[in-house]
């Protein structure tokens, strides 16, 4: 009986994570122009918009076919979800988005923690719902932290923190750089 209740606890904690983690990778693109949404931040192309898209299109997956629970909608094709195409509005790649927690929530809730499922993409295929759960969480995560420094490039807004003047952060950025320049030179 503790197994269970320990079971449903991490089941709940972990899930709550995850919803709390989506909504916060949206508020990233709250405010922004359709350009800052889409435009490449980076050498590679990484793009707010696209994080989304690329999220939506993966927990489809994990979340419908590793669970024999596929996804009622269109998933985006590997290797064409990390950006957003001229046709794809923000609206549509959003929309997605929210439908696929709605599907993923219901495989979340239909199922026990030791759910078997099927990777076949990954080297041990085999996993548990508690295995999914874990890995999106992490993915999630990991691509709110991209947008956090995507969205700081862009308009120096920093989610979660309260207003700071510019002021400040030129003056912080400065002290780093002065303890990097003063590292270098020790060495």
């Amino acid at each position: 009986m503790l197994g269970l209740v320990i079971d449903d606890f991490a089941k709940e904690y972990l899930h709550s994570d995850l919803r709390e983690i989506r909504e916060a990778m949206l508020r990233k693109l709250d405010g922004l122009s359709e350009y800052d949404i889409r435009r490449p931040l980076t050498s590679t192309g990484t793009n707010l918009l696209g994080l989304v898209k690329h999220l939506a299109a993966w927990e489809a997956r994990y979340f419908g076919e590793v669970f024999d629970r596929p996804f009622p909608g269109v998933v985006p094709e590997r290797g064409t979800d990390l950006w957003a195409t001229e046709h794809e509005t923000r609206e549509e790649i959003i929309g997605r988005y929210r439908r696929v927690w709605e599907h993923s929530d219901a495989t979340i809730a239909a199922l026990p923690i030791d759910a078997p499922g099927r990777v076949p993409w990954w080297p041990s295929p085999d996993v548990m719902l508690f295995n999914i759960l874990v890995h999106m969480l992490t993915e999630t995560s990991r691509h709110a932290g991209h947008a956090d420094i995507l969205r700081e490039q862009l308009d120096g807004s920093v989610d979660l923190a309260p207003a700071k003047d510019p002021s400040f952060w030129e003056s912080r950025r400065t002290e780093i750089d002065r303890a990097a320049r003063a590292a270098t030179e020790r060495l």
